[in-house]
């Protein structure tokens, strides 16, 4: 039985490596190719022959094609503002089907997460014809309206960690005279930071990642209002490609390291979140 348990083990961990090798060997790329002296795609060898970091010194350098720092400035504005909305609507709506005990409790929960099946894709067409007949297309204010909209939708894991706070400490409020709002500021938002931190960088993660929505709704061709991944996408073009591929391997680069940088101190919040949050729902 030891022998049989640990070739399962030896397999799983093996099977693993595999599937981590396969998966970083796109990112191994990339960073191969950010550092290449030659500004083309280069396949016949997965390093480069030269090496440079010219392309990140150009990165900084606009032009006509590549505007880099707007592109990032845009989409950290769009990203902190739906953020700040999505954790807001988040938590009140989480607070609001833990707490509350009204009549459409039940109901209301098994519509959002019958609406949360549906891929956010399938409403392109609505949202695009709705933001024109307001004028908030080719606006950062439309994408974040976009962003947040359905935020309040996500609510599921955030209300499985507001289910775990002692209902002892609320009630003893209320005695004291305490109204949902204060009990809600004061006693469940300090005893439920992993869960916060959980929220915060997911709606921060998908304006930051997001390609289909942006493209739709920024399609004016002004290049200063693009978000990075527009952007860089249009330096794949195949006027384009041979001459900023290695910029646009560079950008990837930059604009991942936030990301990696905000997971890497955040990490322990974001494990206890997701972990408190599945165990009641």
């Amino acid at each position: 039985m030891k022998d049989k348990r640990l070739g399962s083990i030896v397999s799983h961990n093996v099977l693993i490596a595999v599937l981590c090798i396969i998966w970083l060997i796109p990112i191994v790329w990339l960073v191969c190719m950010s550092f290449s002296a030659a500004s083309n795609m280069n396949t016949s060898t997965f390093f480069p022959q030269e090496w440079s970091t010219k392309y990140y010194v150009q990165l900084f350098h606009s032009d006509t094609v590549n505007q880099f720092k707007a592109w990032f400035m845009n989409t950290f504005k769009i990203a902190v503002f739906t953020c700040i909305i999505c954790t807001c609507f988040t938590l009140m709506v989480a607070y609001a089907t833990s707490f509350g005990k009204f009549k459409a409790r039940k109901p209301l929960m098994n519509v959002a997460v019958m609406l949360n099946l549906f891929p956010g894709v399938l409403t392109m067409i609505a949202v695009y014809f709705t933001l024109r007949t307001f004028g908030l297309t080719n606006s950062h204010i439309g994408l974040i309206l976009v962003y947040s909209a359905s935020s309040g939708l996500g609510y599921l894991i955030c209300k499985g960690f507001f289910d775990t706070v002692p209902r002892a400490l609320c009630e003893a409020a209320r005695l004291d005279g305490c109204n949902e709002a204060r009990i809600f500021a004061q006693i469940v938002i300090p005893t439920s930071r992993p869960i916060i931190v959980y929220t915060i960088i997911s709606s921060f993660l998908t304006p930051w990642m997001d390609f289909v929505f942006a493209k739709m709704i920024l399609n004016a061709g002004i290049s200063e209002n693009y978000t990075v991944a527009v952007g860089l996408y249009k330096m794949l073009d195949k006027s384009l490609i041979n001459s900023y591929f290695t910029v646009f391997c560079c950008g990837g680069i930059l604009v991942s390291i936030p990301i990696a940088v905000l997971f890497f101190i955040m990490q322990k919040f974001y494990v206890e979140g997701i972990t408190a949050g599945a165990v009641k729902g």
